[in-house]
């Protein structure tokens, strides 16, 4: 049993309305959930996807107004990186993203460049990937051009020796051929987890940082069974949590990062038809006497057109 790659990366923000503009509006992902954080409904939870917020393809987003502005370091993730289908996506980003003012790095199959509040983000070509690809129908964004969902996520890490049961618990593979990362393989889907030597400033939490990365299980029975197996090998996972669109556990590995298993047998789908994901806030059902309130304190949200 192994996890099916990335099932959802989650960051934090501090200005709502410019992540929408961003992701929706350049990037051309689909905004496919408009929700609250669980733990602080006072604040937005924002998801990005494909059209139908396919596990794998989802971008997640804390809004805190006002935060300070983060930095990675040494147990954070630094760079989420993304799928494209050709060079010559790449060709199309690399001019897409000037013209809006964004730095790009360009460097054969990759392009490197960050966000307004300064998360890492790269898109890349590799041929040898056969997943489906996870793109959203943005009317700005050729069809053959679109991002396809998740490659993998990088990481700051000085000692990851500890860490490696629990990779292997999780079924993934290191990579011999290039030190330092390991494959999530499963059946359909494949996402890459990379450490990098982390720099000598520590790590600040904040806006334009990720607060933890999410894997892939299928279900309630494969999170009960990994939480078994991480414990086995020195995490201390949490019982498993609903999350309304998924099932999760929580855990932290040695090197820092927060590792979540989310469930991918529920979906955006629960409780607004697909068609219209993210058009209107939905609450979780604890939150939903709160309704009124958290429409007058919640910014109102523009979302590019589709």
């Amino acid at each position: 049993m192994k996890v099916e790659g990335l099932h959802h990366v989650t960051a934090i923000c501090a200005d709502a309305q410019g992540n929408v503009d961003f992701y929706a509006g350049l990037l051309g992902l689909r905004l496919v959930k408009k929700t609250v954080n669980f733990d602080a409904p006072d604040v937005y939870h924002l998801y990005y996807g494909d059209e139908q917020g396919t596990p794998g393809s989802i971008m997640t987003f804390f809004e805190f107004p006002g935060a300070r502005a983060g930095r990675a370091g040494a147990g954070m993730v630094h760079t989420v990186c993304f799928r494209v289908g050709s060079t010559g996506a790449l060709d199309f980003w690399e001019r897409r993203l000037g013209d809006e003012g964004v730095r790009v790095d360009r460097g054969g199959r990759v392009l490197r460049f960050t966000d307004p509040e300064g998360l890492g983000l790269a898109l890349m070509v590799n041929e040898d990937v056969t997943d489906a690809p996870l793109a959203a129908a943005a009317t700005s964004v050729p069809a053959e051009h679109a991002i396809q969902g998740f490659h993998g996520v990088r990481a700051y890490a000085n000692d990851t020796r500890t860490t490696e049961p629990i990779l292997a618990a999780l079924g993934m593979e290191a990579d011999f051929g290039a030190p330092g990362r390991w494959v999530a393989r499963g059946a359909e889907r494949q996402g890459q987890l990379k450490w990098d030597e982390a720099p000598a400033a520590a790590g600040i939490e904040g806006a334009g940082t990720v607060h933890h990365v999410a894997w892939s299980v299928a279900d309630d029975a494969e999170l009960e069974s990994f939480r078994e197996r991480v414990r086995a090998a020195g995490a201390r996972p949490t019982p498993i949590i609903d999350r309304q669109y998924f099932h999760s556990v929580y855990f932290r590995v040695p090197t820092g990062v927060l590792f979540e298993l989310a469930s991918r047998d529920i979906g955006f789908a629960v409780d607004e038809p697909a068609e219209t994901l993210g058009e209107a806030l939905k609450l979780p059902p604890q939150h939903e006497s709160r309704r009124s309130e958290l429409e007058r304190t919640l910014t109102p949200l523009r979302v590019p057109g589709r």
